[in-house]
């Protein structure tokens, strides 16, 4: 397994693959330094823009967005005290006061030197642990995938925090809309309400950019940004001086890499949660506490490695499992789709080229972070800024609206995308989660398969789903996602409030 991912880097070195990723990290970059845009709204635009391209090219660029996109919200999160992803809120604590008081490029330093580590951690992680369990899982049959497929619906609705009724519509959703079209087994249309569109059933890029794209888009038009940054007043020096400042930051940097290599294999914790872990055990652990939230460098470091860290780990699971650690996840779960590239335990046998490759890309655009951003981040991308809200927010729509129609180039296809976009701008407002959606559609069909398959394996006997040791762990895992939310609240919550 090993010897395929030694055998990918020779084609991922080629000049069109590793080009991509140095494009995909400086268009993330930029993504990610505008306040209300995300890593996840940014691939969700490109993936309609990838049919024409090689696998691997598209998933470099995918690769390069990410990794570019989770450092670039500490730029605004440094300069404005408004973080450009959710993920970087915990970077504002003591990057908002260094930029007052002079040393905003040192903050923006130390952030892209510890978000390439994070990435590269993370990256190596990806690369160490997805094979061995990619091995475990080719030995699942039907009725073990199809559990696999419920426990991953259950760990977002149940472990992604909020209210687990409200994850659940979402994810019932999702599924309903995987289920419209033809059944791939005796060809009957179903929920197509005389609509020859949906026979072949929703296209996933429809759902994303509808679901991910839309709804950002249209807050950043309703809470335009006012406030300026002067670029001339950072206090930058080259990042080559500034590298052996950061020597006393390497125990936090290993600390908080652990830290998000962990979240990012849980379902649905995600870089938020990996940020505010990271700066807390930082701090705790800090020989000068009472500095943290005043200008603390070793703040930044903390929260941008562990934030960094979560990117590839999340992808762990999603590859081999098909269970998305994070909304990114999700997203890039659809671009594997749309290349013809099923996510799960076949992934590793029939397409080695494509997923090992894809580490590296990974792996090389978390190194290309400290060459790009630390000489570019500071004032190149801090006039980006200053821009006119409307005029971002009008150009990402009309970059909506042609790939949505590129894609079977029909007007339907564009108002199936404005109506998702509807109902993931009120489902947004309602605090409704949209990562159970787009994995509702992923696992919605790869479940009805699997289920039906088993079942005809058995001749319709429902304890063929029960018949093995593997499917009676999987269930007790799903069963236990189910239970241990409530558990902690009727238990541990209360003992709290006592």
């Amino acid at each position: 397994m090993y010897s395929d991912l030694l055998n990918s880097l020779p084609v991922v070195l080629t000049f069109t693959n590793f080009a991509v990723v140095v494009i995909g990290v400086l268009a993330g970059i930029i993504v990610g330094a505008m306040p209300g845009l995300s890593a996840t709204m940014a691939i969700s635009v490109l993936v309609p823009f990838t049919f024409g391209l090689e696998p691997l090219v598209a998933l470099g660029l995918m690769a390069g967005i990410y990794n570019g996109a989770m450092y670039g919200g500490a730029i605004p999160a440094v300069l404005l005290r408004i973080p450009g992803t959710p993920a970087a809120v915990a970077t504002t604590f003591d990057g908002y006061p260094m930029a007052q008081s002079g040393q905003g490029g040192y903050a923006l330093q130390v952030a892209v030197v510890s978000s390439s580590i994070g990435g590269i951690m993370s990256a190596f992680a990806l690369m160490l642990l997805a094979p061995p369990l990619s091995k475990v899982t080719l030995l699942f049959g039907p009725a073990e995938v199809f559990w696999v497929a419920v426990f991953g619906l259950c760990s977002i609705i149940f472990l992604l925090g909020g209210n687990p009724v409200k994850g659940l519509i979402s994810a019932c959703f999702g599924v309903f809309v995987s289920v419209i079209g033809s059944d791939p087994i005796f060809g009957v249309d179903r929920f197509t309400f005389g609509q020859l569109e949906l026979l072949d059933g929703i296209s996933i890029v429809i759902l994303l950019v509808g679901l991910y794209a839309l709804p950002p888009v249209i807050d950043l038009l309703e809470t335009p940004l006012k406030t300026e940054t002067d670029a001339s007043k950072l206090g930058t020096e080259p990042i080559w001086k500034t590298l052996p400042r950061m020597k006393s930051y390497i125990k936090t940097w290993i600390r908080g890499g652990i830290i998000g290599v962990w979240i990012g294999i849980l379902p649905g914790a995600g870089g938020s949660m990996a940020a505010f872990m990271s700066y807390n055990e930082a701090r705790r652990t800090s020989k000068n506490p009472e500095n943290w939230g005043k200008g603390e460098p070793e703040g930044v470091a903390a929260s941008e490695v562990a934030n960094n860290a979560d990117t590839a780990a999340a992808l762990i699971p999603a590859l081999t499992l098909g269970i998305p650690g994070t909304a990114v996840a999700a997203v890039m779960l659809g671009g594997l789709l749309v290349h013809g590239l099923q996510p799960g335990p076949m992934l590793f046998r029939e397409n080695p080229d494509v997923v090992f490759g894809f580490m590296w890309q990974f792996l090389f655009g978390a190194i290309l972070l400290v060459f790009l951003g630390g000489s570019l981040a500071t004032n190149s991308f801090a006039r980006l800024l200053n821009l006119p809200r409307p005029l971002l927010g009008s150009v990402i729509i009309v970059l909506m609206l042609i790939g949505v129609y590129s894609i079977n180039e029909r007007m339907f296809d564009v108002y199936l995308m404005l109506g998702f976009g509807a109902i993931g701008y009120l489902m947004d407002k309602m605090k409704f989660p949209l990562p159970p959606v787009v994995l509702g559609l992923i696992l919605g069909g790869f479940a009805e398969e699997n289920l039906r398959l088993a079942l005809r394996i058995g001749r319709n006997d429902p304890s063929v789903l029960f018949q093995n040791t593997t499917s009676l762990v999987l269930v007790f895992l799903t069963l236990a996602v189910i239970v241990g939310p409530f558990l902690k609240r009727r238990f541990f919550d209360n003992k709290k409030k006592g």
